[in-house]
């Protein structure tokens, strides 16, 4: 992701040396610069469903266990999700069940999941250099969305908190190849799905179809991270533009991305975080392959004005102040001064030397206090290629791995704690999101009732608007495997008769609707909706879609299969905003997973 083939730009070849200054030897009592609590300086809200002391947290693929088997109390692991995860990289259905499985594997290891969301390169059409291009496609965008929203209903399913860190280095590429013009065309509308009927066919459009999949899932838990690309603005700040006033660049970039959700926008909530990779590879990787100067001085006297953690620390607190988000960074380096320069095949030390593990774990917690108070609150460590130098090879001069033994010892203290300053701002105002972090998976669904998942006995009579004892009352459908819709007695809810809804075909998102249904703005719709045991269906989703004088503005309410009761009749609920134009489609959208041919049931409609 870090090339300078992006801006243009010359390496330089001046070598800082290794230990940039940081001692080698682990102190006593990890103590902050100063009494304060860490991140008093800080602005915004740490996210809802995150602990207030800084997240440590590693890379881990699906299935490995040295994390746990570390006996170090990580914070975080995350993941990159590539294109083909939604299937299991062709191992399993269309069906995102991977994405949960990964999320539950992390939680019963005690770490809160992280997503790196990073699917836009390996869609087809090209690369990097083509990501506007796709971004402008309407049929790539809509089976990217797609793929998102399985993901938000994936992470409600799991319903604890996820870090949903979204498409690195993507929006400084949409900066650069849009020439900074956040109006400019981007399928979001013309996706066609109906959660994103509301948006405006354009870059600010695209950024904003994050938070509006979320809100349309109802993924209250999944905390959203916008990534910051230090190179966004045209000077590379942290590594080749170092003697130029930052504020300037802060601004450039924080223009173009404030109605990409940053600011406040249509959705009514912004991303909860900003997100940086401070660098992808091992300083000295690049200086030995690219002849590239990529080393940062780590003296607490370094000038904000040279490649240093001090001129970085700056830009993040710049960034604070501007943007009132905190901070999480992401991908940050492993090596350290005893690595040998080398390959990494698995063998001791190696891997290429850097000085970010040391700059904040291998003399107290101070550093790690002046980033805090520069607005981070995550640091999550991982090589961003292969051969770099990783957590399982680390061994430093005293025989021990580096950050199992000096990260760890600071977690195992209890961590570094954070000042939870602010609230966020008046453009988070907006955000009334919350998430019950307490219990997750069945275990949850044991501990909770809530008033739009509930089963019960049908009330005598049927006075609901759409009762279909007499027919299908102008229900329609739209998309496969949906090939039938018909009044039936084989189930009801109440009266006789309901919808009997049939499938037959591969796995697909279809729906069911009518048109101009006449609920009123303000109200509930409640469905009774009644699923076979054994089917392939993996969700339901009621929904509102408003008409042309509501900018076709869609709602939904959106329920895992897996927590309904199968071979009984459900009731999900879906709120008609208070503000809302007439109505053009009232309707329930079907996820499958693969194909299937069976029936369900809807009945008693009714607000």
């Amino acid at each position: 992701m870090y090339t300078n083939q992006k801006l243009g730009l010359a390496g330089l070849c001046l070598v800082i040396g290794a230990c940039g200054g940081v001692s080698n030897e682990p102190s006593g009592p990890y103590e902050t610069l100063n009494d304060s609590i860490a991140g008093s300086g800080a602005l915004g809200a740490i996210p809802v469903g995150l602990p207030a002391r800084v997240e440590v947290g590693l890379f881990e693929g699906a299935g490995k266990t040295w994390m746990k088997d570390s006996g170090v109390p990580w914070d975080m692991r995350y993941q990159y999700f590539t294109k083909g995860w939604i299937d299991n990289w062709g191992w399993g259905n269309y069906d995102g069940k991977w994405a949960l499985d990964y999320m539950r594997e992390c939680d019963a290891q005690r770490f809160i999941p992280v997503v790196q969301y990073y699917q836009m390169n390996d869609e087809a059409g090209g690369g990097e250099d083509q990501f506007l291009a796709k971004a402008q496609n309407a049929a790539t965008m809509r089976s990217y969305f797609g793929d998102l929203k399985i993901l938000m209903q994936r992470a409600k399913e799991f319903a604890k908190p996820v870090v949903i860190l979204v498409e690195a280095d993507g929006y400084g590429l949409l900066q650069q190849q849009s020439a900074g013009n956040p109006s400019l065309y981007a399928a979001v509308k013309d996706t066609g799905l109906p959660e994103l009927s509301g948006l405006p066919n354009t870059v600010a459009g695209w950024g904003l179809s994050f938070l509006q999949m979320r809100k349309a899932v109802g993924a209250t838990n999944a905390i959203l991270g916008i990534h910051i690309s230090g190179w966004a603005s045209g000077k590379d700040i942290a590594y080749f533009s170092v003697t130029d006033a930052l504020s300037p660049e802060v601004t450039k970039v924080h223009d173009f991305l404030a109605p990409l959700g940053v600011g406040s926008n249509v959705t009514g909530s912004r991303y909860d975080v900003l997100v940086a990779d401070p660098l992808d590879r091992d300083s000295e990787y690049y200086r030995m392959t690219r002849n590239e100067d990529r080393w940062w001085d780590a003296a607490d006297s370094a000038s904000i004005a040279s490649k240093s953690f001090n001129r970085y620390a700056e830009w993040l607190r710049l960034w604070n102040v501007r943007a009132n988000l905190r901070w999480m960074l992401w991908q940050v380096p492993l090596g350290n001064s005893n690595h040998q320069n080398v390959a990494n095949g698995g063998a001791s030390r190696q891997g290429y030397k850097d000085n970010r593990p040391e700059y904040f774990f291998g003399n107290g917690t101070a550093h790690i206090a002046k980033f805090a108070d520069a607005g981070v609150i995550g640091l999550l460590f991982g090589a961003g290629a292969t051969g770099q130098s990783s957590y399982t090879n680390d061994i430093y001069t005293d025989g021990q791995l580096f950050m199992k033994s000096r990260a760890g010892a600071i977690l195992r203290a209890g961590g570094v704690p954070l000042a939870r300053a602010g609230t966020g701002g008046s453009d988070a105002g907006a955000d009334t999101r919350n998430v019950d972090v307490g219990t997750s998976g069945a275990d949850a669904a044991a501990d909770r009732t809530p008033a739009d998942a509930v089963t019960g006995t049908p009330p005598p009579g049927d006075v609901s608007k759409y009762h279909f004892e007499n027919g299908t009352q102008t229900w329609s459908t739209s998309g496969a495997p949906i090939v039938g819709l018909a009044s039936s007695t084989a189930r009801a809810f109440a009266g006789t008769s309901s919808l009997a809804v049939t499938f037959n075909g591969a796995a697909g998102a279809p729906t069911i609707f009518v048109r101009s249904p006449g609920a009123p703005a303000g109200s509930t719709v409640a469905f009774r909706i009644w699923l076979p045991a054994g089917s392939a269906i993996t969700g339901v989703q009621p929904y509102v879609l408003q008409g042309a004088q509501g900018g076709w503005a869609w709602t939904g309410t959106w329920r895992a299969a897996s927590s309904m009761t199968m071979n009984a009749w459900n009731t999900i609920n879906v709120a008609v905003p208070g503000n809302a134009a007439p109505l053009d489609q009232l309707g329930l959208e079907f996820t499958t997973s693969k194909a299937w041919s069976g029936t369900a049931y809807v009945d008693a409609v009714s607000w």
